[in-house]
């Protein structure tokens, strides 16, 4: 979107640089099932439904774009506070965008040709905008992105928040629903009980009824497995940070500036370390603590040392001391 807006495109113009991909999206959705009624499977709705259902798509598709991320995840965690129920388009929409960014959650296999795929689209969003003498958009630059740290960026502050939020939401709307069905089932099955003959039974002849299929509604409700998409999407997610960490072990070693750190001394000898002491690491956030002293010719700085962890920066740690000079 911000490249449309920047060069000032047709579609930016047209869409008033408001989410305009997802709106060009939508709207070229409708344009084709309008144009041609092969095509147009909304063709048998009645006028409300028709309606209803275009404003659901058109709330749920905007919902999408990603500068409205933050914002839709804050305005559902009110929801979830709240007693009653949940709008049913916020609810959609929280759905629809979860998905929309779920490939962290899938196996490896599946998530490393997503990842791959979207990095060269915006490569070469990156590849246009040089040319055109634009600044690059995050993670758009094909010499400078670390692919493995945003990935792992991608999962920690907005993958994990986004699907944690997302299984409240269902807790909050499936677990009421089944615990109906649970009770709307046992009272089917005690009613069958008593109207069904051993004589009917055996000769097959019960009709199916309207509240069998209420029956065999309730036991698709039964079916569902909080717990088990939970723990599956957490075990998806954490194997495939693992391996972006690995990743992003050898991407550091590799790289230009950690060359350029390797300062050297005239003689071609590489200075003592600077930093001494214990350093515990923990997951993969900088998150470092022990003690630490600075050495050169003799200790200027003595103290302990924190870091405490990152939220909002891919940028490095800054560095908070107690300290003493000597």
């Amino acid at each position: 979107n911000n490249f449309h807006i920047q060069t000032r495109s047709d579609t930016a113009i047209l869409y008033n640089d408001r989410s305009v991909l997802e709106s060009h999206h939508v709207s070229a959705a409708y344009r084709l099932l309008q144009d041609d009624d092969e095509i147009n499977i909304l063709y048998n709705l009645s006028k409300d439904d028709w309606r209803e259902l275009r404003s659901l798509v058109v709330e749920m598709v905007l919902a999408t774009d990603m500068s409205c991320h933050f914002q839709q995840l804050k305005h559902m965690k009110n929801f979830l506070q709240q007693p009653e129920g949940i709008d049913k388009p916020k609810a959609m929409s929280l759905l629809l965008h979860t998905a929309d960014i779920s490939h962290p959650a899938k196996t490896w296999d599946l998530h490393h040709r997503w990842t791959a795929s979207l990095l060269e689209e915006f490569f070469r969003q990156g590849d246009k905008e040089a040319e055109l003498g634009l600044p690059f958009s995050p993670l758009c630059d094909r010499k400078s992105t670390m692919v493995a740290q945003s990935q792992i960026g991608f999962i920690d502050f907005i993958v994990v928040p986004t699907f944690t939020v997302l299984t409240e939401m269902m807790e909050k709307i499936v677990i009421p629903l089944i615990n109906e069905a649970s009770l709307s089932l046992a009272g089917f099955r005690r009613c069958s009980l008593n109207s069904i003959s051993c004589e009917d039974a055996k000769h097959g002849s019960v009709k199916s009824t309207g509240s069998e299929s209420s029956a065999a509604g309730h036991f698709s409700l039964l079916a569902v497995d909080l717990k088990n998409f939970k723990a599956l999407w957490n075990e998806e997610v954490y194997q495939n940070r693992e391996r972006w960490k690995t990743q992003a072990t050898k991407e550091g070693a590799e790289s230009p500036q950690s060359d350029q750190n390797k300062t050297k001394t005239p003689e071609g000898k590489r200075h003592q370390p600077l930093l001494t002491g214990n350093m515990k690491v923990r997951d993969s956030q900088p998150l470092l603590t022990g003690n630490m002293k600075v050495r050169d010719s003799q200790p200027l700085l003595t103290g302990n040392m924190k870091v405490p962890p990152i939220l909002k920066s891919a940028g490095p740690p800054a560095l908070i001391f107690t300290s003493q000079t000597i």
